[in-house]
């Protein structure tokens, strides 16, 4: 998630799939230009719009305490591989799965954790081999290199069928370490466990975390441990069949569980197996943090595989959601490759990224094709501006100021022989994580702008509408964060509570799940908060009250499908006692 040649051949399974992250030390050089100049405006705007509000002083928008600089959000933190105190050389892997597993509650926390590959990508530049153990001064020395703030070191034991974590925090800056936090359970509950340790280590971090233990727990719930063990392995094995064989057993259990296909579309693409990496990244889901990721790289495989029409789509999708230049670029090829006028969508990438050479050559190729010379000259003169050396950007030029359509004299014969043939296109092949990612947190500014200028209630209410799309989407860690965050603005908002609830129902805080739904139901009856109240009395075996809340339900939306097939099960369970 960077130049495969700048990192070791096993960083994440996938040279091509990572970059070396730093949010500090390495910005975003191209395609989020544009991003940035709308986010400063927008943020300018808000501001001043937010100053003349009516004496809000509302906590900061969009992802609650993590927008507050002064909260412990945003801190970029590095989770080193936990000590296998064990004695047992086969739970070496849960080395490896401590790390993944608290990386990826943190990053639903609200932080910046930093993957694997920012891992091994330090160890490499450190000069150490990957299975490194490092002491208190080298695990320091790598958060240095990687400008983290804090790094997460721990430990884990067994106790018969049991296992017991241990973690601490360190502040780089400060050179302190926090104080331990320990969780234990059984062994098949590894997961669990881990999240637990992960919602201490929070809190630690920010004591105003007010996200329920029981939401990291619910975060974890649908994995399974033996899947998650094979994906484990499959990313930390160096043989590349080894690696193959755990991956794919990891997927046949768990077909649900994305970075396990994830990572078989990138050792596939890695391989050149073009087709099985396209068919394994179309399994990435639309909500696993990794699907624009997934889709760039289908669209690159697509595209080596000759299937242009699939590749357009799925390069279009990646850019309806951000529109960089790497993304629109392959669009355009892929439009270019069916015989169709691509110059559109070049001419977005050189204006998302002006300063890389192969879009302007790009466009000058496609503006020639559909008969626009002058500005095809133009476009081919700064792509030699940018790289003088390009050979066939030369000779495009000999070739297109030759007034015969042959080249001019003196030039290359060979490289005119190349010219003849009709340039292609060139493809942008290197995914940068880092750009998507900045450019994601460039757009999530832009909402909290938007939300910073309007008064509270309405604050809230949008609020609100963003995390119902989390819940939508079983983030309910995300969706927790920013119902609480919606609720410290303004706790009359019942859209609020009802999501609450909801969330409460989930992850089986039965009696909280009540208390939401009933206060939401005293600000506004919804379909949301009665359905909330209908599963539970109906998994209470309170007949009655479930009756009462579906017909409430379905008065104030006769279509609504839930209170229907709640009503179904309702009617199900009524002719079982019978």
């Amino acid at each position: 998630m960077w130049s495969a040649a700048a990192l070791p051949p096993n960083a994440y399974n996938h040279g091509v799939a990572a970059t070396p992250f730093s949010s500090r030390l390495r910005r975003v050089k191209r395609a989020t230009g544009a991003l940035w100049l709308v986010v400063a405006l927008t943020v300018s705007i808000a501001a001043s719009a937010s100053g003349q509000a009516s004496g809000d002083t509302g906590g900061a928008a969009g992802s609650g305490a993590g927008s507050d600089p002064g909260s412990g959000h945003a801190r970029i933190l590095l989770v080193l591989p936990f000590d296998n105190r064990s004695g047992q050389p086969s739970l070496e892997w849960i080395r490896e799965a401590a790390p993944e597993i608290l990386s990826s509650r943190f990053l639903s926390a609200g932080f910046a954790p930093m993957s694997r590959a920012d891992r091994l990508y330090a160890l490499d530049h450190l000069g150490l081999p990957q299975g490194f153990h490092p002491s208190r001064a080298t695990a320091l020395k790598l958060a240095q290199t990687l400008d983290a703030d804090s790094i997460v070191v721990g430990s884990f034991v067994t106790d018969g069928s049991g296992i017991v974590a241990e973690a601490q925090v360190v502040d780089v800056p400060h050179l302190r370490m926090g104080q331990t936090v320990t969780a234990r359970g059984d062994m098949r509950d590894l997961i669990a466990v881990f999240d637990a340790l992960a919602w201490q280590l929070t809190r630690q971090q920010d004591p105003g975390f007010s996200v329920a233990e029981e939401t990291f727990v619910a975060a974890g719930r649908g994995m399974r441990v033996d899947a998650f063990e094979q994906y484990i392995r499959g990313i930390s094995e160096p043989d590349h069949e080894e690696r193959l064989r755990h991956l794919n057993k990891a997927a046949e259990l768990s077909p649900e569980f994305a970075p396990a296909w994830m990572a078989l579309g990138r050792e596939d693409y890695n391989s050149q197996q073009y087709a099985q990496a396209a068919a394994a990244f179309a399994k990435v889901g639309q909500n696993d943090a990794d699907a624009l990721e997934a889709g760039f790289y289908r669209g690159l495989s697509l595209l080596f595989s000759g299937d242009y029409s699939r590749a357009e789509q799925a390069f279009g999708a990646v850019a309806r959601v951000l529109p960089l230049a790497e993304v629109v670029n392959n669009e355009g090829v892929a439009v270019s490759r069916q015989g169709h006028n691509g110059t559109a969508l070049f001419r977005q990438a050189v204006v998302a990224d002006p300063n890389t050479a192969d879009y302007h050559f790009n466009l000058a190729v496609s503006l020639k094709r559909h008969g626009d010379a002058a500005d095809a000259l133009a476009e081919i003169a700064a792509c030699l501006r940018l790289r003088p050396n390009d050979s066939e950007a030369q000779a495009l030029v000999a070739e297109w100021k030759s007034p015969a359509g042959k080249p001019e004299a003196g030039a290359d014969s060979g490289s005119a022989e190349e010219v003849k043939a009709d340039p292609l296109e060139r493809i942008a092949r290197n995914f940068d994580a880092v750009a998507f990612r900045q450019a994601a947190q460039m757009m999530d500014q832009m909402d909290e702008a938007r939300l910073a200028a309007l008064g509270p209630e309405q604050r809230a209410e949008r609020m609100a509408g963003q995390a119902s799309d989390y819940l939508d989407r079983g983030l309910l860690l995300e969706a927790e964060r920013l119902y609480l965050a919606a609720v410290a603005i303004d706790d009359r908002v019942a859209a609020v509570h009802a999501g609450l609830a909801e969330v409460r129902e989930r992850t089986g805080d039965q009696q909280n799940a009540r208390k939401e739904a009933r206060t939401s139901l005293e600000l506004m009856p919804s379909v949301q908060a009665y359905l909330v109240m209908g599963r539970l009395d109906l998994a209470a075996g309170h007949m009655d009250e479930a009756r009462y809340d579906v017909s409430e339900a379905l008065k104030i939306q006769p279509g609504s499908k839930a209170a229907q097939e709640l009503r179904q099960q309702l009617a199900a369970r009524e002719g079982q006692k019978r």
